[in-house]
C-alpha cells in the first residue's frame, strides 16, 4: 500500500517505522493529556500488541519519506476493528494528512472484512472529533459505549462499513 496525494504517502508499518509511531503519539498525548498504561503497551510493543493480534498500521510519509502521521486497526469484538493511535505531526496538520490517514483506514478495514469500526476520543480533540464525524462516525449513547480502558476518554463512535 503506497497511495500518494499530495507529496503524503500512506504505507504499510514495516519495524523501522517503531520510533515514529510512538512519537507521533507520545507527542500528542502529552499535549493534551497523560501517557496511561494502556498507551505505553501499545507503544513500546506495536508489533506484539496490534500488529501480532491481527491489526494493522499505516504511517504517512511526506516528501522526503519523514513519518508525519499514523493510524492503528485493533481487532475489537466480531467484525470490528478500533481505529486508534491517530497522529499527525502537529508541523503536517492542516495538510490533509488525517484526511487521507483516515480514508486508508476505513478502506483497509473493509479489506480486512470488518463490518464496523469503533474509536475513543476526547471532546477536546475538537479537529479529530470533527474529522470522524465527517468520515460517517455517529456518536454512541451511554448505553452503547464499552468501559473504556483510558481515563481520558469521553466521547465513543462507531461507523458501520
Amino acid at each position: 500500500m503506497a497511495e500518494a496525494r499530495g507529496g503524503i504517502s500512506i504505507l504499510a508499518f514495516e519495524p523501522r517505522h517503531a520510533a515514529a509511531f510512538a512519537a507521533l503519539n507520545i507527542a500528542w498525548l502529552e499535549r493534551f493529556f497523560a501517557i496511561e498504561a494502556k498507551d505505553r503497551e501499545q507503544l513500546d510493543d506495536a508489533e506484539a500488541r496490534i500488529l501480532d493480534k491481527g491489526g494493522a498500521i499505516l504511517i504517512a510519509e511526506d516528501e522526503i519519506g519523514a513519518a508525519i502521521g499514523c493510524v492503528a486497526l485493533v481487532p475489537h469484538g466480531d467484525a470490528e476493528v478500533e481505529l486508534a493511535k491517530m497522529a499527525v505531526a502537529e508541523s503536517a496538520q492542516g495538510r490533509g494528512v488525517g484526511r487521507q490517514l483516515m480514508d486508508a483506514a476505513l478502506a483497509l478495514a473493509r479489506e480486512m472484512g470488518c463490518r464496523s469500526v469503533y474509536l475513543e476520543s476526547n471532546h477536546a480533540l475538537v479537529p479529530a472529533v470533527t474529522l470522524y464525524e465527517r468520515s460517517g462516525f455517529r456518536h454512541l449513547a451511554p448505553e452503547e459505549r464499552p468501559v473504556s480502558p483510558y481515563a481520558r476518554c469521553d466521547v465513543y463512535m462507531r461507523r458501520r462499513l
